[in-house]
């Protein structure tokens, strides 16, 4: 039986700033771009979520539903460095351990013979050293997967600590909402409760037949899920799948000619990036546009090369998909998976 802890930071970007400013603390507190360079939130405090505000909201209506919101520019530089501290303490615990952004990671502490062998005691001491060290606070959740890990360290925010023991995974997965299954999004919501299920209790009377029809591949996953199967390991090293580049406009891009002069200044910061990976395998090139109604489109086609002609090219065909002005152009390439990259360099 596994052991996983998940540990994330409370509302990261937000928490630096106000431990560094006891002010910010107690009131509405936005940390991203401004309304009038078309922001987005990163993160926001608690104080901020009570208007309903959330990340990845654009800030001019952050600012609309709290008029009060004190907002901030991310100060990325001083958030790495607060990173850099809290995951060589995870590090301090165990070798295992799998970061999937500054203030997030999963660690595998199946092996680990301190605290007694205890995950509970482990994440207590985690959240206690984090904070002293930090002034960070972070939740923790403990599990036998990282399925589970993920759903206990959300549990109990903020501030939380949550274990789910072995023999707690049954009941805890019966009463589960189906929506708070990973990548359940709230089209696979609606589909769900269309067929009456609401809980892992009633997806586990489908059988998995029957899922696969409805939801597709996604249908494994879900009956998966449902019984607590998660096999997926802490990986110490993940593989880059792609690298892109975008922008979003001041002012949209009124027609088509307008996007491609501004689609070559993308191309360059592209080939430059590639060029500090050090030009990695590539297969395919997209282009994404997300037009003034919000509506997004990705045309990818195969490739090796991140020529400005093809992704020129791209762009005339995303474009006819709304044919209307665009608030945001992206470019990027999909890179070779290291397997395939292995099996080419044996072959040649």
């Amino acid at each position: 039986m596994r052991k996983i802890l998940h540990a994330d930071c409370d509302c990261f970007y937000a928490a630096v700033e106000m431990r560094d400013d006891p002010a910010l603390r107690d009131i509405p507190l936005a940390i991203g771009g401004s309304p009038e360079t078309r922001g987005v939130v990163a993160t926001c405090n608690y104080p901020a979520r009570a208007f309903g505000i959330h990340s990845a909201m654009p800030m001019a209506r952050a600012m609309r539903l709290c008029p009060h919101l004190t907002r901030l520019s991310p100060d990325f530089e001083k958030y790495r460095a607060v990173s850099a501290r809290i995951q060589a303490l995870f590090h301090e615990l165990t070798s295992l351990v799998e970061p999937l952004s500054l203030d997030e990671a999963y660690l595998d502490v199946s092996e680990v013979t301190r605290f007694q062998g205890s995950a509970t005691w482990m994440a207590e001491w985690l959240k206690q050293e984090a904070l002293a060290r930090t002034g960070i606070i972070i939740s923790v959740g403990a599990a036998p997967s990282k399925f589970l890990a993920k759903l206990a360290s959300d549990w109990d925010k903020p501030d939380g600590l949550c274990v789910i023991a072995p023999n707690e995974v049954e009941p805890f997965l019966l009463a589960l909402p189906v929506k708070q299954l990973h990548g359940v999004g709230p089209a696979t919501a609606a589909k769900l409760e269309a067929l009456e299920i609401v809980t892992c209790r009633d997806l586990r009377e489908w059988p998995l037949e029957s899922l696969v029809e409805r939801f597709g591949k996604f249908g494994r996953r879900l009956f998966e899920l449902a019984r607590g199967i998660d096999e997926r390991p802490v990986q110490i090293e993940r593989e880059r799948k792609s690298v892109s580049v975008e922008t979003t406009y001041h002012r949209d891009l009124p027609d088509l000619a307008t996007c491609h002069d501004a689609l070559t200044p993308l191309i360059e910061r592209l080939v430059a990036r590639l060029t500090r990976h050090g030009t990695p395998a590539i297969h395919k090139l997209f282009v994404k546009v997300r037009f003034d109604d919000f509506s997004s489109t990705t045309l990818e086609t195969t490739g090796r090369e991140a020529l400005a002609a093809r992704f020129q090219a791209l762009l005339d065909g995303a474009w006819t998909r709304g044919e209307r002005p665009v608030r945001l152009l992206g470019v990027g390439v999909r890179l070779t998976p290291e397997e395939q990259r292995r099996q080419m360099t044996l072959f040649d």
